[in-house]
């Protein structure tokens, strides 16, 4: 089993920027691919960035790409992101997964709890 527990949420003014973290245990942290995810109120999950087991391949969509920057750290089992020019449409409960394939959409093996960010106007 493999436990994911995300960090770093918290209230942030539009413009601001935040480093959220997801510390990773159970299992050889650097066999999986991680990701993030959001998702605001009333609104379906979606899909912010991925990165390889080693680090060296990421992936965003285009409507965080520029602003969101994905990072490992294999040695900290800690995955984390960076979170840039924040708007209040950024406002969501952001989520780390794990999976041993590389994907970006679909179903993710495991799950984290969130961590809750804010910005305001």
């Amino acid at each position: 089993q493999v436990q994911l527990v995300e960090s770093g949420g918290g209230l942030v003014q539009a413009g601001g920027s935040l480093r959220l973290s997801c510390a990773v245990s159970g299992r050889t942290f650097s066999s999986y691919v991680m990701g993030w995810f959001r998702q605001a109120p009333g609104k379906e999950r979606e899909f912010v960035a991925t990165i390889s087991r080693s680090g060296g391949r990421v992936y965003y969509p285009e409507s965080v790409k520029g602003r969101f920057t994905i990072s490992r750290d294999n040695a900290k089992n800690t995955v984390y992101l960076e979170v840039n020019s924040l708007k209040p449409e950024d406002t969501a409960v952001y989520y780390c997964a794990a999976d041993q394939s590389w994907r970006t959409l679909g179903s993710w093996e495991y799950w984290g709890q969130g961590t809750q960010v804010t910005v305001s106007s």
